[in-house]
């Protein structure tokens, strides 16, 4: 027999908070009022601006050579950077989550230092490692091998803040799931490739898939440390958002957000990905 008052959740109905009504509304309208605030304002901001001027004028930024020639740079380090990225974060989330070895913790904590360092910190490492005047600059001069100021130091730059995002959305799935299934495989005459092909892969497809969609937002709007080995050579060197910098500070205004507009539609199509992603794994 329950006490008068309390409130009894019905089987499969979400439990109810006992807290007061004003309180409920009060938690909730702080947090719409600052999710409007820092997010939809600032978005609706750079579209307004980015259309200000009209549609012949937004398309003009985005057709502009220099706006071409950063959009294809910045698809080509996605496209080099997460690749790497899903090859790393498959071999540490399985090194993590089914072996036990000497600085397995160490690990660990590696993959999330790029979360913890400025990302100007680490294009600066890549500088005084890559760079003319850096401990392997003058083999690179003396080979002809361009790193820094070149698209081989914008990749490691960008697959290095990147990297923990696939490792970190494989890494609790694959401990969840244990090995017994694949250990099963095994058993039953299945090599190493075709376990990870029919059983591994198939498991932690959407996992896989949450971690790729995230690292390719992050490897698309990638600012500190781009900004750091890539020179800023208009036209060469520039990724979307470095050519926003410039443009913004070249007073070009409307063609700067306009090109920011494209980066915000990047964004918004991730996390409507995410979503889709999360909704296919509570229905599995």
């Amino acid at each position: 027999m329950t006490r008068t008052g309390a409130r009894v959740a019905l089987p499969g109905a979400p439990a109810v908070i006992g807290d007061p009504g004003w309180v409920r509304g009060l938690v909730i309208g702080t947090a719409i009022a600052f999710v409007g605030l820092f997010v939809l304002v600032p978005l609706a901001a750079v579209f307004r601006e980015a259309l200000r001027a009209g549609l012949a004028a937004y398309g003009r930024a985005l057709v502009d050579p220099a706006a071409l020639a950063a959009g294809r740079l910045t698809l080509a380090t996605a496209a080099i950077a997460v690749p790497l990225n899903v090859g790393f974060g498959i071999a540490a989330a399985w090194a993590i989550a089914r072996v036990r070895f000497p600085g397995r913790a160490i690990l660990t904590t590696l993959i999330d230092l790029p979360l913890a360092v400025s990302p100007v910190i680490a294009g600066m490492v890549f500088v005084l490692l890559f760079g003319a005047h850096g401990l392997l600059g003058p083999w690179l001069a003396a080979h002809d091998l361009h790193v820094i100021f070149a698209l081989p130091g914008i990749v490691l730059a960008t697959t290095f803040v990147t990297f923990p995002f696939v490792a970190r959305e494989l890494i609790p799935v694959m401990e969840a799931q244990g090995a017994e299934e694949e250990e099963a495989a095994i058993v039953l005459g299945a090599s190493g490739l075709q376990t990870f092909w029919r059983v591994t892969l198939p498991r932690i497809k959407w996992g896989l898939l949450h971690g790729v969609v995230l690292c390719t937002a992050r490897a698309v709007g990638e600012f500190g440390a781009v900004s750091v080995v890539s020179g800023h050579i208009r036209g060469r060197t520039n990724t979307l958002p470095l050519h926003v910098e410039i443009l913004y500070n070249e007073y070009e205004y409307q063609a700067a957000f306009a090109v920011a507009s494209v980066l915000v539609l990047i964004a918004l199509a991730s996390l409507v990905a995410r979503r889709v992603i999360a909704h296919r794994v509570e229905a599995t």
